[in-house]
């Protein structure tokens, strides 16, 4: 295979290849558990059984790998000069656990307080409007049925062209918004709708639903950066169903 290799080299998808088929050996050692029966299911549980030990026994070692650092050595014994820099590898792997442990803080600083919502359909969310000459024919307006957020310089468009409409009376401006670490529940004009989790077609819309990230307006909390500027806006979490209470509940993410 070597000399074949060597003479005619590979296809041309051979790395694709070879990650696809370690994608699928996961599968196929789940279609395997469940499928095998007698002295074969024995032997493939056996030999996943050794895989996972082995697993574990990486994992662990690689969580209780220690920083060497200069400091175990006795210092009593004085170093040569050629093994003072030993100590460099050692401030690398420092530096970069720092770095590792300064990256986990901030992906956990967003973590939201809604992490799974029901999902919506557009079945619930549109509703068919046949009214009107052309759009009876093939009734391509819809109606949404949840609470929206419009900006205040919004303008609809022209009845002929407007695709999804957004009645009045389910636009909000304004949220309750509860500061988790104060405790204090205050209501704060939103700014926009960051994201909506359920599909972009309603982050576009403004649809404020269960677990949407709104962008609400903290300027009068008094809120301040990293950097020492007041914070003018800040990212909030919708923690109710606006359409059942008739206003919109958040949580700050702070």
């Amino acid at each position: 295979m070597e000399r074949f290799r060597k003479t005619h080299g590979r296809r041309l998808d051979h790395e694709e290849r070879m990650r696809k088929r370690e994608a699928r050996e996961g599968h196929k050692a789940s279609k395997d558990a469940q499928n095998l029966r007698g002295l074969r299911a024995k032997l493939h549980q056996a030999k996943r059984h050794k895989e996972k030990i082995q697993m574990r026994k990486q994992i662990k070692a690689h969580e209780e790998r220690n920083v060497k650092s200069a400091s175990e050595n006795d210092p009593k014994t004085p170093l040569p000069n050629y093994l003072l820099d030993r100590s460099n590898p050692a401030q690398a792997k420092a530096l970069s656990t720092a770095v590792k442990n300064k990256r986990a803080e901030k992906a956990a600083k967003f973590a939201v307080p809604l992490p799974k919502v029901r999902g919506i359909s557009e079945e619930e969310m549109f509703k068919v409007v046949s009214t009107g000459k052309k759009t009876a024919k093939k009734s391509w307006k819809r109606m949404v049925t949840k609470p929206t957020f419009v900006g205040p310089d919004f303008t609809r468009r022209p009845v002929k062209y407007e695709r999804f409409i957004r009645p009045m009376g389910l636009r909000y401006k304004k949220a309750n918004v509860t500061h988790p670490e104060l405790g204090v529940t205050l209501q704060l004009p939103i700014v926009s709708v960051k994201k909506n989790p359920q599909q972009p077609l309603y982050t576009q819309l403004g649809v404020l639903s269960k677990g949407t990230i709104i962008e609400v307006n903290v300027s009068e909390l008094g809120l301040v950066t990293a950097g020492g500027k007041v914070a003018w806006a800040r990212y909030a979490q919708i923690t109710n169903n606006c359409e059942n209470d008739g206003c919109v509940n958040a949580v700050l993410l702070v």
